[in-house]
């Protein structure tokens, strides 16, 4: 982890409003500083706020108060310095594997000198093919280049939505419970290869989900989200050492940090219910 600020979430509230003209508190108060290279895994009770955050980073809700800045610029709507990758693979069916992964790069450009002169230009062809070979190759797809989504499984069409969000270059990876509809042993794998792609490429990562073991796994730190209204309750640094995969999950360390932060998450989950 670099101690350079990537991400700054600055004391941001999330306000929605009924039709009825009543006011619910998503997040309130939420500060938080995610730094270059790190992987945060973000965990709390259902509906404390944690999608909702994700999407203001991503650029698709607005901020009600406060502001969330990405290397100092407040985001004001999507980019491709982020890319995101839903629980719903949100793949188009009409297309192949390859056609998924290239299709965010139709709106990349590319700068280059030529004769002297600084170019802007998109993609060509060949180089869009050359991209999403290298991360079908990470994610163990190539084979399956010209497959359509009905072709493959669950685990595969995950694969090929984070290689698509990986292909657009983002600095940013936004990950909401990606892997919450596999089953065990998908969920496993796709975790280490997760694990792999992240220390390979070395993007901040800002990873939701409701599995604790899962967030101690991949983590460089947790954060515990309080119940409605969302706030930071408390940052649990994983203090265990990269690469890891399901033989971390034996370490007498790890099974300290998962009890910890899930005795954090059942308590809001109580309060929540009072």
């Amino acid at each position: 982890m670099d101690n350079k600020p990537k991400i700054v979430i600055d004391h941001v509230k999330k306000i929605y409003r009924g039709y009825d003209g009543k006011e619910t508190v998503a997040l309130n108060g939420v500060d938080l500083t995610i730094y270059e290279n790190e992987f945060i895994c973000v965990v709390g009770p259902s509906g404390c706020g944690k999608t909702t955050l994700l999407n203001m980073i991503a650029g698709l809700e607005p901020v009600t108060e406060g502001e969330i800045r990405l290397d100092d610029e407040v985001i004001i709507g999507p980019g491709n310095d982020r890319g995101v990758v839903f629980q719903q693979y949100a793949l188009f069916p009409w297309l192949t594997v390859r056609q998924n992964i290239e299709f965010g790069m139709a709106y990349l450009r590319k700068t280059e000198e030529v004769n002297g002169k600084v170019i802007t230009r998109r993609y060509t062809r060949q180089e869009k093919h050359e991209i999403s070979d290298h991360y079908m190759k990470m994610v163990d797809l190539l084979d399956f280049a010209n497959a359509y989504p009905k072709e493959l499984s669950g685990g595969m069409k995950q694969r090929v939505a984070i290689a698509r969000g990986y292909a657009i270059a983002p600095q940013v990876m936004l990950m909401d419970e990606p892997f919450g509809a596999l089953d065990a042993q998908t969920r496993a794998q796709l975790q280490e290869d997760l694990l792999k792609t992240w220390q390979q490429d070395r993007r901040t990562c800002f990873f939701i989900t409701h599995d604790v073991e899962e967030a101690v796994l991949l983590s460089t730190r947790c954060v515990i989200m309080s119940a409605r209204p969302g706030r930071v309750k408390q940052i649990v640094p994983i203090d265990l050492p990269y690469p890891r995969n399901q033989a971390t999950k034996l370490l007498p360390e790890f099974n300290e940090y998962k009890n910890r932060i899930w005795s954090d998450v059942y308590q809001e989950y109580l309060e929540f219910r009072k």
